[in-house]
């Protein structure tokens, strides 16, 4: 068998500890998927290890997101950077060979 040594399993299981997640808060068996009800509060729970544990609450989907994801919020740099330019003359196709002579017309 070529099972995982266990060693290696508990330490990616620890890595995952301390990640948060958003669960909507809906009645009954309603729909969960955030895209479908971006105004309903949200449980924020935090991974323990073992289970899900509650952490927090936001009152609407983008009040989650800023929680989940806070470096979304920091500002950008100060404008955009832009990337040198790298070699070549600019042309997307492959180079062309030499060609025989065609009597003089130019071939396309």
């Amino acid at each position: 068998m070529d099972d995982e040594p266990l060693q290696d399993w508990a330490e990616r299981r620890d890595t995952k500890i301390g990640r948060l997640r958003a669960v909507p808060v809906v009645p009954g068996d309603g729909p969960r998927a955030s895209h479908l009800n971006p105004d309903a509060p949200r449980a924020i729970e935090r991974w323990n290890g073992h289970t899900w544990e509650p952490h927090g609450f936001a009152a609407s989907l983008a009040d989650a997101k800023a929680i989940l994801y806070p470096e979304a919020n920091e500002p950008s740099p100060s404008g955009p950077v832009p990337k040198p330019l790298g070699p070549g003359t600019g042309k997307h196709r492959k180079p062309q060979g030499p060609r025989p002579d065609s009597g003089g017309r130019a071939q396309r």
